[in-house]
């Protein structure tokens, strides 16, 4: 999200901050964003037996599903929207909250949300928070 108006940098507490977080449905839908996206449709870790016990902050999970034709579909696509979205909300809002739903919170999600993060962690004219909500919850 590129400044191109000419005007001095913001300070930070002028930031839009992007909040951008992993859930799973099966642990409750957050009711407190602003935009909801269903991973649900990529290719699940947890049937795959040895990525099962890793979660989405493990390379080998990224890869499966990321690198997957879908993810990497699916992440060509969400990029530009999360940009665009962000762009729009910075002159109304202070605060944009983003959850990335699958199943249970621990594999699908939380490899978008750490692509995403990876994708937004250089722009500096946002403030990023990233956290994992269900990453340490059991179960599928």
């Amino acid at each position: 999200m590129e400044d191109t108006t000419g005007t001095a940098p913001k300070s930070e507490s002028e930031l839009l901050k992007i909040i951008i977080f992993s859930f799973g449905f099966k642990h409750g839908v957050p009711v407190d964003a602003n935009m909801l996206f269903d991973v649900r449709f990529l290719p699940n870790p947890y049937w795959q037996e040895n990525l099962r016990p890793m979660s989405g902050r493990d390379r080998e999970v990224s890869d499966y599903v990321v690198g997957s034709e879908q993810g990497r579909r699916f992440f060509e696509l969400l990029r530009p929207l999360v940009n665009f979205v962000g762009e729009q909300s910075a002159a109304t809002k202070k605060e944009f909250r983003i959850g990335i739903g699958c199943t249970g919170g621990r594999h699908r999600s939380v490899t978008v949300v750490e692509a995403l993060k990876q994708n937004l962690e250089q722009d500096q004219s946002i403030e990023l928070v990233v956290f994992h909500r269900d990453i340490d919850k059991n179960g599928h």
